[in-house]
């Protein structure tokens, strides 16, 4: 099975970045060296508040594009609900 996680981290300045990933221990990795995206590097350190799992990339990348578009409070209660931590 093709499985894709979707995760929001939570950079030390207290913003929220959104991705995609096939293997997260190896993306939070990347980029806790800086070479992930341009976006959490200078930002750290990272740390991982919010994963889901998506059977397909299509569906992560649906998933992805739906959270970046939320709000800060939307984003907020999403990490805060309990059946998704």
């Amino acid at each position: 099975m093709d499985t894709w996680i979707v995760y929001i981290l939570e950079c030390a300045d207290k913003t929220l970045y959104t991705g995609i990933t096939r293997s997260i221990d190896q993306r939070l990795a990347a980029h806790r060296r800086g070479t992930a995206s341009k976006y959490t590097r200078g930002r750290g350190p990272i740390r991982l508040v919010y994963q889901e799992m998506h059977a397909s990339r299509s569906g992560a990348l649906k998933r992805e594009a739906t959270i970046k578009g939320m709000r800060r409070p939307e984003k907020q209660a999403l990490i805060a609900a309990p059946a998704r931590r």
